[in-house]
């Protein structure tokens, strides 16, 4: 009962329509523009909406472009309203970085196939199938790539000045998308990346993580911007150890990482680690801002 009740308020906060809770938060925010962006995704033409935070003035500015998770069920993906918390996009604002968070297809808005089924399944508490994560992450990074080549085209983007950056499957695709090496990309940032987890049936325990360590491992290989991995102890979709294992992997594919594993996020399932533990992670991403020179004149 617990664990569901951990994640009914994360839905309220991510994927559901404005509730009480995220409005009372929300309101002492700025408010992202909804924009559609025209974008091609490997070839096709596709309107993506888009939550967009803008410093004011011409800029041109800094950019993140940031990448969402992914609910369980149609139903849940389909009632996506915030691709990133509002306090998380005033986070970058106050810093004179714009955002932008495409909702990618399948999800929201935007609507669409879903692409990005791993094929992870459980029966029970125990996961039977095998899962292609590789599949998720190149999928999801179409989205983010696409995007990108939207950004470089606008003259209040900084073209030499992009950080990527994502939470669990979107973490997922800001790694995939590291392994392009895309131009101007100074950096990458993972909040609790991953894929597979099932919190109410199977806490702590992702289906057959070791597929997914395999997977990082590749792209730790390719990607050559500096990256910092957020995640906290008591995260119910992958537990404490996988991410160290997977992060190991990233690694020693001769990458320039670092694993930031923090406290458990008190009173809730640390996956929630960007929303609920802000005095945790901000220390370490700030200092990662300056060693990449995102807000460098």
């Amino acid at each position: 009962m617990i664990l569901r009740a951990v994640r009914v308020v994360l839905l309220l906060w991510l994927w559901a329509p404005v509730g009480a809770l995220a409005q009372q938060a929300a309101d002492a925010y700025v408010q992202p523009q909804i924009v559609r962006l025209p974008l091609v995704v490997e070839g096709r033409a596709i309107e993506v909406t888009a939550h967009l935070y803008k410093p004011p003035g011409e800029g041109p500015f800094p950019l993140v472009i940031y990448s969402h998770g992914r609910a369980g069920s149609r139903v849940d993906r389909a009632r996506l309203r915030y691709p990133v918390p509002v306090g998380h996009g005033n986070y970058w604002l106050r810093k004179g970085v714009a955002l932008v968070a495409p909702v990618r297809p399948g999800y929201g808005d935007t609507g669409g196939a879903d692409a990005e089924d791993s094929g992870a399944r459980w029966r029970d508490a125990e996961c039977y199938s095998d899962p292609d994560f590789m599949h998720t992450a190149t999928q999801a990074r179409r989205t983010v790539v696409a995007t990108y080549e939207w950004a470089v085209q606008q003259p209040w983007v900084r073209k030499d000045r992009l950080l990527i950056e994502g939470q669990s499957v979107g973490g997922l695709a800001t790694v995939a998308t590291a392994a392009l090496n895309l131009a101007g990309v100074v950096g990458t940032v993972n909040f609790s990346g991953g894929s597979g987890g099932w919190p109410e049936m199977s806490p702590g325990k992702s289906c057959k993580p070791g597929n997914l360590t395999q997977v990082y491992g590749r792209f730790g290989q390719q990607a050559r911007a500096p990256s910092l991995w957020l995640y906290a102890e008591n995260d119910l979709y992958w537990g404490a150890e996988m991410p160290r294992l997977w992060h190991a992997a990233y690694r020693a594919g001769g990458s320039d990482s670092t694993l930031v594993q923090t406290g458990p996020v008190a009173g809730h399932d640390g996956h929630q680690l960007m929303l609920r533990g802000g005095r945790m992670w901000s220390v370490p991403l700030n200092a990662f801002i300056d060693k990449v020179g995102l807000l460098t004149p």
